[in-house]
C-alpha cells in the first residue's frame, strides 16, 4: 500500500507542474463538447434520481479529458483530469461548472481523484458490452454461463453505444484539424487493423481459466500475413509476432491525389490532408473483421465518403458482410490481389470477370493475364501499363444507375456503342474509329443471363494512372464502380 508520504511527494510534484488554464480556452472546449452531441449520448446513461447529487458533471468530465490530452500528447489519465478540474481551473469557471472545491493536499486530491474515477467508470460501465467481470481470472465454465445468461440484444446495443461513443471523442480529438478535412478532403479512407495489447496475460485454450481480461483474444502474426505472396515458409518460421489483445480497425483518413510528406524542409504541408484517424472500432483479434469495419465506418455524416482502400483482409470476407453495405454507406471499395487471384476467375452469360471487372470473353489471352504476367516478371511496368490501358475496348459497361449497394445491370461493348461485333449487325458500319471485336474464342455460353450474377472473387488492383478501381459483391457482378449483371440487351 502507498504511504501517505508518498502520496504526498506525489501531490507536491503534481503541484509544482500544474498548468493554469485560460478561461478562454476552457469556453472553445465547452462549445466544442455541446455542438459535438458527446455530452447530450452520455448524459442519460449515468442520470440517477435517488442517493446523493453527483459534484461532477459529464460535461465537466469530458473537459477535464479534452485539457489532459492537449496537454500531455494525446495521453489522458485521471490523475491529469483531476490536477486540472480542481486545481488548475479558475474560481470564475469552477463555479459556472458546479465544481466543488477540495483543499489542495493529498487528501483534498484524493477525494477529488475518486469524483471523477467514480463518474468516469459509471459511463464505461454503462457502454461494456460484455457479460464477464474483469481484472479477474474466472473459471471458464463461469464464463461461459454468464454468456449463456446474458441478454444478447442489450449487449449488442451496449457495443453500438460504446463504437458511437468512442467516435464522437474521436471527432473532438480533430477539432483543430476540421478546417483542413472540410476544404481538402474527399472523403477517401484506408481501413488498417492494428493490435493492441493489454495488461492481461493470455491463457492457453487448455487453461481452466480465463485472462484477467476474458474478452480480448491471441493475435498471431505469420509470414504469410506480412506478405501475402509468401507462401513457401518453413511452418517454425511463419509465427513473427503473438500478442494477447484486441484489433483496433482504424479508419484513416487519406488524399488519393497526394501522399501527405512533409516539405523538403521537413515541415508540415498545409495543403494536403495528413494521415488522422476519424473513427474506430474494436474487437478480438480477426474475430470478425468484416462486421467491425462496418462499425468503423459508420462515423461522423459530416465528413464526404468517396474512396475506400483496404489491404487483402477486407476482400476475402463474404461479400453479404462487406462489399455491399461498405457501397451502402456511400464509399468505392478499391482493394489488392495475391497472385492466386489474378487473371479470369469467373463466368456469367459469355461475360468473363477478370480481377474486378466483366469483359467480353474476346480478350486476347495477353491482357486477360497482364497482371499476372507482371507479377511473375514476365513483363515490364511499363508493359503492363499499356494492356492495362487495352482494357478498355472490351469491359462490359453499365446500363443502369447503381442502386444503394451498387448493383446494377451491364450491356456489352457493342451495345454501348464502344465497339462493332458481327453478332449485332446494326453495330457494323460505325466508323473506323470503333474496333471491330474479335468473335473469339467463343460466343457467349448462355443464351440469356440470370437476374443476377456469380460474385467475383475480388477487386482489380488500380493502374498506375491513378484511377481506382473497385471490388463488387458475390450477388451480382463486378463492375469499376459497383456490382453488376451482364445483360446482351
Amino acid at each position: 500500500m502507498t504511504s501517505s508520504l508518498d502520496r504526498e511527494d506525489h501531490i507536491a510534484k503534481l503541484r509544482i507542474h500544474r498548468p493554469s488554464v485560460p478561461d478562454a480556452e476552457v469556453y472553445e472546449v465547452l462549445a466544442a463538447l455541446d455542438a459535438s452531441g458527446l455530452v447530450s449520448e452520455v448524459e442519460p446513461l449515468v442520470a440517477q434520481s435517488t442517493g446523493r447529487n453527483r459534484t461532477l458533471t459529464v460535461r465537466a468530465l469530458f473537459l477535464g479529458m479534452w485539457l489532459a490530452a492537449a496537454r500531455n500528447s494525446g495521453t489522458v489519465t485521471l490523475t491529469a483530469v483531476a490536477n486540472l478540474l480542481f486545481f488548475g481551473l479558475s474560481d470564475k469557471v469552477r463555479e459556472q461548472l458546479g465544481i466543488s472545491r477540495y483543499a489542495d493536499h493529498y487528501r483534498g486530491f484524493e477525494a477529488g481523484y475518486h469524483v471523477v474515477r467514480r463518474l468516469f467508470h459509471r459511463i464505461k460501465s454503462a457502454v461494456d458490452p460484455s457479460p464477464v467481470p474483469k481484472n479477474h481470472r474466472l473459471d471458464r465454465e463461469l464464463v461461459a454461463r454468464l454468456f449463456s445468461e446474458a441478454d444478447l440484444d442489450e449487449l449488442a446495443g451496449k457495443h453500438s453505444l460504446m463504437v458511437r461513443v468512442a467516435n464522437r471523442i474521436t471527432v473532438m480529438s480533430l477539432l483543430d484539424a476540421h478546417p483542413l478535412l472540410e476544404g481538402r478532403w474527399n472523403g477517401s479512407v484506408a481501413l488498417d487493423a492494428t493490435v493492441i495489447g493489454t495488461y492481461a496475460k493470455g491463457m492457453s485454450a487448455n487453461s481452466p481459466v480465463t485472462a484477467s481480461d476474458p474478452d480480448a483474444g491471441w493475435y498471431v502474426r505469420t509470414a504469410k500475413h506480412k506478405d501475402p505472396l509468401v507462401t513457401d515458409a518453413p511452418p517454425q518460421e511463419r509465427v513473427k509476432k503473438r500478442l494477447y489483445g484486441y484489433d483496433a480497425c482504424l479508419v484513416v483518413a487519406r488524399d488519393p491525389s497526394h501522399d501527405g510528406a512533409p516539405l523538403p524542409d521537413g515541415s508540415a504541408n498545409l495543403g494536403v490532408v495528413p494521415s488522422l484517424i476519424v473513427a474506430f472500432s474494436l474487437d478480438k483479434p480477426s474475430h470478425r473483421p468484416a462486421e467491425v469495419a462496418l462499425e468503423a465506418l459508420q462515423h461522423d455524416p459530416r465528413y464526404p465518403r468517396r474512396y475506400l482502400a483496404g489491404d487483402r483482409l477486407y476482400p476475402d470476407e463474404k461479400p453479404d458482410k462487406s462489399q455491399p453495405p461498405i457501397r451502402a454507406l456511400g464509399y468505392q471499395p478499391v482493394y489488392d490481389y495475391a497472385k492466386d487471384q489474378l487473371g479470369v476467375q469467373a463466368q456469367f452469360a459469355g461475360a468473363e470477370l477478370i480481377e474486378g471487372n466483366w469483359y467480353r470473353p474476346s480478350m486476347p489471352q495477353s491482357l486477360k493475364d497482364a497482371t499476372k504476367d507482371l507479377v511473375v516478371n514476365k513483363i515490364d511496368k511499363q508493359t503492363w501499363i499499356n494492356r492495362i490501358r487495352q482494357h478498355t475496348i472490351y469491359p462490359f459497361l453499365p446500363k443502369q444507375r447503381a442502386d444503394a449497394e451498387g448493383h446494377r445491370r451491364m450491356m456489352c461493348p457493342a451495345e454501348a456503342n464502344r465497339g462493332q461485333c458481327s453478332l449485332k449487325p446494326y453495330t457494323l458500319g460505325r466508323g473506323i474509329h470503333l474496333p471491330l471485336i474479335d468473335l473469339a474464342p467463343a460466343p457467349p455460353a448462355h443464351p440469356s443471363p440470370a437476374p443476377s450474377a456469380p460474385s467475383p472473387s475480388r477487386p482489380r488492383p488500380a493502374p498506375s494512372s491513378g484511377s481506382p478501381s473497385s471490388t463488387a459483391p458475390r450477388n451480382g457482378s463486378a463492375s469499376t464502380s459497383g456490382s453488376a449483371t451482364p445483360s446482351r440487351a
